[in-house]
Protein backbone atom coordinates (compact mmCIF):
# COMPACT_ATOMS: atom_id res chain seq x y z
CA UNK A 1 0.00 0.00 0.00
CA UNK A 2 1.75 3.05 -1.06
CA UNK A 3 1.53 6.28 1.41
CA UNK A 4 -1.19 8.26 -0.69
CA UNK A 5 -3.88 5.27 -0.35
CA UNK A 6 -2.65 4.71 3.61
CA UNK A 7 -3.30 8.66 4.24
CA UNK A 8 -6.78 8.44 2.00
CA UNK A 9 -7.35 5.70 4.81
CA UNK A 10 -6.18 7.37 7.91
CA UNK A 11 -8.31 10.29 7.01
CA UNK A 12 -11.36 8.76 6.16
CA UNK A 13 -11.10 6.90 9.58
CA UNK A 14 -10.28 10.01 11.63
CA UNK A 15 -13.44 11.50 9.91
CA UNK A 16 -15.45 8.99 10.59
CA UNK A 17 -14.09 8.12 14.26
CA UNK A 18 -14.61 12.39 14.63
CA UNK A 19 -18.09 12.03 14.15
CA UNK A 20 -18.99 9.24 15.85
CA UNK A 21 -17.51 10.04 18.76
CA UNK A 22 -18.12 13.63 18.69
CA UNK A 23 -21.75 13.12 18.24
CA UNK A 24 -21.77 10.87 20.79
CA UNK A 25 -19.59 13.11 23.37
CA UNK A 26 -22.11 16.11 22.17
CA UNK A 27 -25.08 13.65 23.08
CA UNK A 28 -23.44 13.09 26.21
CA UNK A 29 -22.78 17.11 27.47
CA UNK A 30 -26.29 17.79 26.35
CA UNK A 31 -27.58 15.42 27.97
CA UNK A 32 -29.65 13.28 25.02
CA UNK A 33 -32.56 11.51 27.22
CA UNK A 34 -31.48 8.11 24.72
CA UNK A 35 -27.67 8.54 25.27
CA UNK A 36 -28.12 9.31 29.32
CA UNK A 37 -30.95 6.94 29.18
CA UNK A 38 -28.97 3.94 27.91
CA UNK A 39 -25.53 4.98 29.80
CA UNK A 40 -27.51 4.71 32.83
CA UNK A 41 -28.85 1.71 32.36
CA UNK A 42 -25.63 0.40 31.81
CA UNK A 43 -25.09 1.33 35.64
CA UNK A 44 -23.04 4.52 34.77
CA UNK A 45 -23.07 7.58 36.82
CA UNK A 46 -24.68 10.96 35.80
CA UNK A 47 -20.81 12.78 36.11
CA UNK A 48 -18.86 10.08 35.00
CA UNK A 49 -21.25 10.40 31.79
CA UNK A 50 -20.20 14.26 31.54
CA UNK A 51 -16.66 13.07 31.75
CA UNK A 52 -17.11 10.88 28.90
CA UNK A 53 -18.40 13.92 26.63
CA UNK A 54 -16.11 16.25 27.65
CA UNK A 55 -13.12 13.57 26.52
CA UNK A 56 -14.44 12.39 23.52
CA UNK A 57 -15.15 15.90 22.73
CA UNK A 58 -11.28 17.04 23.48
CA UNK A 59 -10.37 13.57 21.71
CA UNK A 60 -12.03 14.68 18.32
CA UNK A 61 -10.09 18.07 18.27
CA UNK A 62 -6.82 16.52 18.63
CA UNK A 63 -7.78 13.92 16.51
CA UNK A 64 -8.47 16.34 13.55
CA UNK A 65 -5.08 18.25 13.63
CA UNK A 66 -2.62 17.27 11.28
CA UNK A 67 0.79 16.30 11.93
CA UNK A 68 0.50 17.31 15.20
CA UNK A 69 0.44 16.31 18.99
CA UNK A 70 1.45 12.94 18.01
CA UNK A 71 2.26 11.33 21.54
CA UNK A 72 -1.28 12.70 22.54
CA UNK A 73 -3.08 10.87 19.35
CA UNK A 74 -1.84 8.24 20.73
CA UNK A 75 -3.51 8.24 24.16
CA UNK A 76 -6.55 9.61 22.63
CA UNK A 77 -6.79 6.32 20.77
CA UNK A 78 -6.04 4.58 23.71
CA UNK A 79 -9.05 6.05 25.26
CA UNK A 80 -11.55 5.42 22.15
CA UNK A 81 -10.30 1.83 22.79
CA UNK A 82 -11.38 1.92 26.26
CA UNK A 83 -14.43 3.62 25.45
CA UNK A 84 -15.35 0.60 23.11
CA UNK A 85 -14.02 -2.00 25.04
CA UNK A 86 -16.24 -0.81 27.93
CA UNK A 87 -19.30 -0.24 25.86
CA UNK A 88 -19.48 -3.27 24.83
CA UNK A 89 -18.87 -5.44 28.13
CA UNK A 90 -21.08 -3.43 29.91
CA UNK A 91 -24.08 -3.63 26.75
CA UNK A 92 -23.40 -7.47 26.51
CA UNK A 93 -23.69 -8.01 30.20
CA UNK A 94 -26.78 -5.67 30.81
CA UNK A 95 -28.87 -5.47 27.00
CA UNK A 96 -27.19 -8.65 25.74
CA UNK A 97 -25.30 -9.71 22.50
CA UNK A 98 -28.13 -8.05 19.51
CA UNK A 99 -26.65 -4.68 21.56
CA UNK A 100 -23.28 -4.73 20.90
CA UNK A 101 -23.50 -4.30 17.10
CA UNK A 102 -22.30 -0.54 17.27
CA UNK A 103 -18.97 -1.38 19.71
CA UNK A 104 -18.17 -4.09 16.92
CA UNK A 105 -17.74 -1.77 14.07
CA UNK A 106 -16.34 1.10 16.06
CA UNK A 107 -13.10 -1.50 17.26
CA UNK A 108 -13.16 -1.98 13.52
CA UNK A 109 -12.96 1.53 12.10
CA UNK A 110 -10.87 2.47 14.94
CA UNK A 111 -8.37 -0.33 14.46
CA UNK A 112 -7.89 0.30 10.57
CA UNK A 113 -7.37 4.05 11.48
CA UNK A 114 -5.07 3.14 13.97
CA UNK A 115 -3.06 0.60 12.29
CA UNK A 116 -2.43 3.58 9.22
CA UNK A 117 -2.13 6.14 11.53
CA UNK A 118 1.02 3.59 12.93
CA UNK A 119 2.12 3.11 8.93
CA UNK A 120 1.98 6.97 8.36
CA UNK A 121 4.20 8.04 11.75
CA UNK A 122 6.89 5.30 12.84
CA UNK A 123 7.16 4.81 16.63
CA UNK A 124 10.84 6.31 15.69
CA UNK A 125 8.99 9.52 15.00
CA UNK A 126 6.26 9.26 17.74
CA UNK A 127 8.76 8.67 20.98
CA UNK A 128 11.54 10.94 19.04
CA UNK A 129 10.12 13.90 18.13
CA UNK A 130 9.82 16.99 20.02
CA UNK A 131 5.67 18.61 19.54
Amino acid sequence: MNAKTTKIIYWTGVILTSLWFGASGFFELTTNPIVWGITQQLGYPEHFIYLLGVFKAAGVIVLLIPNKLLRLKEWVFAGIFFDITFAFFSKLAVLGFSAVTDAVIAFIMVSITYLMFRKLYTVHYITNKTE
